[in-house]
């Protein structure tokens, strides 16, 4: 990605945000599901996610308050546009980004497992994990991007610290996964890319939310909640997912950017 694009941009209306309050703000979110998901799963005497209510307490609760909490947040900063809309195009291309992510989803969901465990469990498990796509992408890609460009950074940097913050965020698991928790951080650093680029291609915060959310659904469908299912083979489509995006980005990584600003940009950056 050319990361002089996009400089000389004007800042954003609403309050101003410091990086030392945006991490406070990410503390507090991250408090909200880690130490209260645990409150709450105690509280309810539920541990697991392998029934309906195991989900709703340990899932659809927390990151529901995450949720409202995100959105609080941007409210009070008065941030709603520039967190749900997105200003800096790239080449038209990129939406193969989303279109590889929307196939892995597609065929690593587990229907036939889903299937055994009835409709409530599916439909409170696509709540739980679209609560998880819609609080981190506000979080992450909406208040995260939107500070970062605020404080002038160019698009190449905003792109690359607001996916390392999204990974190092993610170390927080160790809590309950242990040593586990470091690569995976690593890898969510590189998925917080590519919806960073869904977010820009496709001009909102919207769609990056939905698939964030979609694509947890997948992996949770085909490995993590359904202990008790035989193995099944798609589950591995959205881990290769990662390399197939990554290799396309890396061989037209100079061509993301448009060539010439677009018609908004020229206007943007006049007023």
């Amino acid at each position: 990605m050319d990361i002089h694009k996009h400089e000389g941009q004007p800042r954003i209306s609403g309050r101003q945000l410091s990086y030392v309050a945006f991490a406070v703000i990410v503390i507090a979110y991250l408090a909200i599901i880690q130490f209260g998901g645990r409150l709450i799963a105690g509280w309810s005497n539920e541990d697991d996610t392998l029934t309906t209510r195991g989900v709703i307490f340990t899932m659809v609760i927390p990151l529901g308050l995450a949720l409202i909490f995100t959105y609080g947040v941007i409210a009070a900063l008065g941030w709603w546009r520039p967190v749900l809309k997105d200003d800096r195009p790239v080449n038209r291309w990129v939406w193969v980004v989303p279109a590889i992510l929307l196939v892995a989803i597609l065929v690593g969901i587990d229907y036939s497992a889903l299937a055994e465990k009835g409709w409530l469990f599916v439909l409170v498990l696509l709540i739980a994990t679209q609560f998880v796509g819609w609080g981190e992408e506000g979080m992450f890609r909406g208040i995260g991007v939107t500070m970062l460009r605020n404080h002038g950074l160019r698009e190449g940097q905003v792109a690359l610290w607001s996916s390392l913050i999204f990974g190092a965020v993610h170390l927080s698991n160790v809590f309950g996964h242990g040593a586990s928790a470091v690569p995976q951080a690593i890898i969510v650093s590189l998925a917080g890319y590519f919806f960073y680029l869904t977010r820009r291609v496709s001009g909102s915060n919207a769609l990056n939310s939905v698939l964030h959310g979609l694509f947890d659904f997948a992996l949770i469908s085909g490995s993590i909640i359904l202990l008790d299912q035989t193995s099944y083979v798609g589950a591995f489509a959205p881990i290769l997912a990662y390399p197939i995006i990554a290799i396309v980005l890396l061989v037209k990584r100079h061509k993301i950017e448009p060539s010439q600003p677009t018609d908004d940009q020229t206007i943007a950056s006049s007023t």
